[in-house]
């Protein structure tokens, strides 16, 4: 029986580096590039809503300076995906505490995929067994991401450090399962959290 291929999503602006990581993750097998994205444009996250990546590859650069600290919870406002950091730019502790894992351009292709592995199973390190349901602090924020509201402002709207929004949904996607914020949605009307008007379409 043949297992099932973890899918990549590449965010990085080199085409170079991006096929390169591409061609090594091909020919490992385990992982593969789904999509390539050279920037982070409304074009690029219309995509990243509809793509339903295991892993997100992102190299830091394609935000500029003022926004690197807040590009980690940018992309929690559309995948649930593990999200690792390719280092091809210095990062300070507080940024690489933000990722799920870092790579670097100098790493051989085994170091890569076990990097990988390490980020996926950190990103899921809550077993689905603890059940479903979800706390009341867990239920509001999966109110606010259903009206439409991005990370930081739930942040504002709860009184929360955007880090504990981030962590938040992600304690949300593995306890349901769900990785978008279309599915996320539905879940909060099929369990009555939320009524159909108050959802920004």
């Amino acid at each position: 029986m043949k297992t099932a291929h973890k899918k990549v999503l590449l965010i990085i602006p080199s085409k170079i580096i991006a096929r390169g990581i591409e061609s090594v993750l091909s020919e490992l097998g385990e992982f593969r590039v789904e999509g390539i994205l050279s920037d982070i444009s409304h074009a690029s996250e219309a995509r990243l809503r509809n793509m339903d990546a295991d892993v997100i590859i992102i190299d830091p650069a394609v935000y500029d300076y003022m926004s690197r600290m807040s590009g980690r919870a940018r992309l929690a406002e559309y995948s649930g995906a593990a999200v690792v950091a390719l280092r091809t730019i210095p990062m300070d502790d507080e940024q690489v505490k933000l990722y799920d894992g870092t790579i670097s351009m100098y790493d051989d292709p085994v170091t890569i995929v076990r990097k990988l592995r390490e980020s996926l199973a950190s990103h899921e390190e809550t077993p689905e067994s603890e059940g479903h349901d979800l706390s009341q602090r867990e239920k509001e924020i999966l109110v606010c991401v259903a009206k439409g509201m991005l990370n930081k402002e739930i942040a504002d709207y709860c009184n929360l450090s955007i880090h504990t929004v981030i962590t938040h949904r992600k304690n949300i996607t593995r306890k349901t399962g769900i990785k978008t914020v279309a599915g996320l949605t539905v879940y909060a009307l099929l369990n009555n959290l939320i009524d159909s008007s108050s959802i920004e379409l």
